[in-house]
This record gives C-alpha cells, structure tokens and sequence, in this order.
C-alpha cells in the first residue's frame, strides 16, 4: 500500500454521486513527485470523474483531496490550476474558433512572467513540431492527433507541477497514438513532471506507469506497479485482451 503522507497528490476515501448514482464509493489513490500514475479499467468505472473531482469540476460529497499536503477539496477549477495542477480533458475540449496560438495562450492566462511563457512555448513547439508549423491555424481545423498535441500543449503552458490526462490516445490514428505517449513520458523526464493518466488502452498505459489503480464500479478494486498489473491474470484478461 502506498504512502499517502509523501504523495504530491492524495485522495482520501472519496465520493461523488451524480444525482442518486454513485460515481465514486470511497476511492482511495495517491501520486508522488516525478510520477506517472495510470487509471484503468471499464467505461463507467469513474476514472474521469476521478479526475474531474481533482480539477473541481465536479464536486466531492465526502472525502479529502490534498495537494502538497493542502486540503484542495471542491475548490474552483481556476483556482486549483492557480496552486500547479493542469487538466486536459476526455474530448480535447479545445477552443476551435481560436488559433494555436490562442489556445497555448489561454494555458497561461493566469500567468504574467512573458519571458517564462516564451520558454515553455519553445518547449512544446520541440515537442510539437506540428503546433509551431500551424500557429496560426484554427484549432477545429486541425486532424485529432493534433489536437490532442494541443490541449496537453496547452495544459503544459499553466507549467503545472501535476498534468492530468484524460484519454489522450482517444480517436486519433495508431502512429499519432505512440507518438502522444512517446510524448508524455518524455514530458515526465524531461520536467519530472507527476502525472494521474486515464487511458483506454490499459496495457500502453500499463507500460509507461510507475504505479497504476485499476477501477471497478466506483472503487479501486487493484493497484501495483505497473508492470505487476501487467503481469496480473485477472488484468490481463479484463484490459489487456489476453486469454
């Protein structure tokens, strides 16, 4: 079991109910400096409520959120990016009537320091060649690959301490796929850069995590490493396709 009193991010017996459905029943999960943690399991499990419950946008009815040891739970999602965690969602969620450009410069609204912002534009245009080559194209009319290089793009311009991914592989071509997740284990070396990853494809996601929870129905039903999860029968068979 995992330490929760050194974790950068820690969720303590979480619940969230949407209506009189329970999304979360009591989740439990932590993620340390430097880390890249992954959530797995069934559509409906709860990983991106999880997610969402860290960045308020949904509210939490019991349970504690800390973030560098802060009590962070049910604050407002500008004011969570405020203290270091970025979001970028399930869907992309882009701005399609802006530019690029535009886009990576909302990830920084809260900012003023112009020559860091300069610095950590460079950055993603070296991650994202393609971004750079379309600054001032429209954000709609790029392909889906390209605009999931653009919201994390613009979730790394907050220059968070805690990256959260939602699906980021969703909807794009096999190629763009590895290269996304080339992308963010680069991220995670190059910046040490903790990241909480919700992934549909378990064993990509399974591949690149230090330490891994799978949902069930709400609740974290395993955690490990992730490859003991890999290694797991009972994963294997759910997620990882294997009989």
């Amino acid at each position: 079991m995992r330490r929760f009193d050194v974790a950068l991010l820690a969720l303590r017996d979480i619940n969230v109910a949407y209506g009189s459905i329970r999304a979360l029943k009591g989740i439990s999960l932590s993620v340390l400096e430097g880390q890249i943690v992954s959530l797995i399991g069934a559509n409906g499990a709860g990983k991106s409520t999880t997610l969402r419950a860290i960045s308020g946008l949904v509210k939490v009815n019991s349970g504690t959120i800390t973030f560098d040891n802060k009590d962070i739970t049910n604050l407002q999602p500008h004011q969570v990016v405020a203290i270091g965690i970025s979001h970028a969602p399930e869907g992309r969620m882009i701005f399609s009537n802006l530019t690029v450009r535009e886009n990576l410069n909302m990830g920084a609204y809260l900012r003023g320091d112009r020559r860091e912002i300069k610095q950590d534009a460079d950055f993603v245009f070296g991650l994202f060649p393609r971004l750079s080559e379309r600054l001032n194209q429209v954000g709609g009319t790029l392909s889906g690959g390209e605009q999931q290089m653009l919201a994390i793009g613009r979730a790394l311009m907050a220059r968070p301490r805690l990256l959260l991914l939602d699906e980021p592989s969703l909807g794009i071509a096999p190629n763009l796929m590895r290269l996304i997740f080339e992308k963010i284990v680069e991220i995670n070396r190059e910046l040490g850069m903790a990241m909480l990853l919700v992934e549909q494809n378990a064993r990509q996601a399974l591949k690149i995590a230090h330490y891994a929870y799978v949902l069930e129905t709400g609740a974290v039903a395993l955690e490990g490493s992730g490859a003991e999860l890999a290694q797991n029968e009972q994963v294997s068979k759910a997620y990882l396709g294997d009989a």
